[in-house]
This record gives C-alpha cells, sequence and structure tokens, in this order.
C-alpha cells in the first residue's frame, strides 16, 4: 500500500482543515490519521476495533509508521473526529476512489472472493460403489 496510495496528494488534501496546533493537546499528523482511517476502511473495523487491531498487530503497527516505545496509538475518539471531518467535505469517497483506481491500473484490486475451511475430516468411504461395500 506504500507504494500505490499517492500519501503525499492524500496529505495535501487534508492538512489544509485538519487541525491547528494554536491550543490543546498535541494532535497526530494527517499520514499517520490517514493511515489508521485506510486500515478501518479496509477491514471494516469500528473506530474502538481498529484502534484494538492496531495495539495487537505488529504489522499494522509497521504500516503505520509507529514505535509503541515512543508513541500511543491514536484512540478511537481521534479516529472518529477524523473520519468525521472527512466525510464533511467529501474527501473520504474520493480518496477510496483514487486508491481503487490505482489498485486497478496495478492489477491487484479483488472484486469478491470465497473463504472456504478447507479441514479434513475423518470419514468412512462410501459404500456407492459396484459392492455396495465400504473401500478397505
Amino acid at each position: 500500500m506504500d507504494a500505490i496510495v499517492p500519501w503525499d496528494s492524500w496529505i495535501a488534501l487534508v492538512e489544509p482543515s485538519y487541525h491547528s496546533q494554536a491550543r490543546g493537546r498535541h494532535v497526530r499528523g494527517a499520514e499517520t490519521m490517514l493511515r489508521m482511517y485506510l486500515l478501518q476502511v479496509m477491514f471494516g473495523l469500528s473506530d474502538e476495533g481498529t484502534e484494538d487491531a492496531i495495539l495487537d498487530s505488529r504489522s499494522w503497527q509497521r504500516f503505520m509508521h509507529l514505535d509503541l516505545m515512543s508513541e500511543q496509538v491514536p484512540d478511537a475518539t481521534t479516529l472518529a473526529k477524523f473520519r468525521h471531518s472527512l466525510e464533511r467535505r467529501g474527501l473520504g469517497k474520493a480518496m477510496l476512489h483514487d486508491l481503487n483506481s490505482e489498485l486497478e491500473k496495478a492489477g491487484i484490486m479483488m472484486r469478491g472472493g470465497s473463504i472456504v475451511d478447507a479441514t479434513f475430516i475423518e470419514a468412512p468411504s462410501s459404500t456407492k460403489n459396484h459392492d455396495h461395500a465400504r473401500d478397505p
């Protein structure tokens, strides 16, 4: 995703109205919040679910460029405010439409699929043969 997502253009879209450093507590960078939002959308998670998943997954932390030894995962409320900001301006849909176009160009867009439980279960062989007997 790092190679396909147009991070610089997304950040340029979001930053002008994202936050003001004039007062309040430290605000997370627009790129960090965009990465968190993208994970939320790709995996269909709630705000709280996204926060928990990032805390639990080292690969998600790497994707977000987070070092939990020196910084915290943005909390669910921060993500919710960021998401609502994108929704009010229609940026979320526009950015995801652009991303889908990039994925299609790269030939890696998946439109559908199935998950199959391929667990082997021990079962006696069929009796639907010529002798109507189980195969030894």
